[in-house]
């Protein structure tokens, strides 16, 4: 069984209330566990939240759920690339499967609500990673090797 942490903003609420009940209705369906659910203002401040969920024995993968919705400005554009650069660096770092589940930026509230399927897609892949990533250990290449 896959024992999975799962970050939720707050922020869009109407949204990702919804896009976590898919995330807990994907991990049932496929026989996952959802060992925590950790809380946070916005998207921007998943960062810490999915890295100390990382760091523990007993999560196999982190899941991140949330909406960035456009405003009159590029800031949700600048939220959806830091946050998802530093999601990408915790996966690497910790060793553990982050997924990002989130819609946008780039659309509207209506759009986003659209999408609240996003919940369960970061379900499924990190279900996936988590079960895949083993295999992948031996397949790494001896010490000081060049990839091309």
């Amino acid at each position: 069984m896959v024992d999975i942490g799962v970050v939720i903003a707050q922020y869009n609420e109407s949204v990702t209330t919804e896009m976590a009940a898919t995330a807990r209705d994907a991990a049932t369906d496929r026989g996952a566990r959802i060992i925590e659910e950790v809380p946070v203002p916005g998207v921007y401040d998943s960062p810490l939240a999915a890295d100390r969920l990382a760091r523990r024995d007993s999560v196999d993968a982190v899941a991140v759920v949330g909406a960035i919705v456009t405003g009159d400005t590029a800031h949700d554009r600048v939220i959806g690339d830091a946050t998802a650069s530093k999601l990408t660096d915790i996966s690497l770092n910790r060793d553990t499967p982050v997924t990002f589940g989130v819609s946008g930026p780039g659309m509207s509230g209506a759009e986003a609500r659209e999408r609240v399927g996003k919940g369960a897609e970061a379900i499924d892949a990190a279900i996936d990673l988590a079960q895949e990533v083993p295999a992948w250990v031996t397949l790494s290449c001896p010490r000081n090797s060049r990839i091309e």
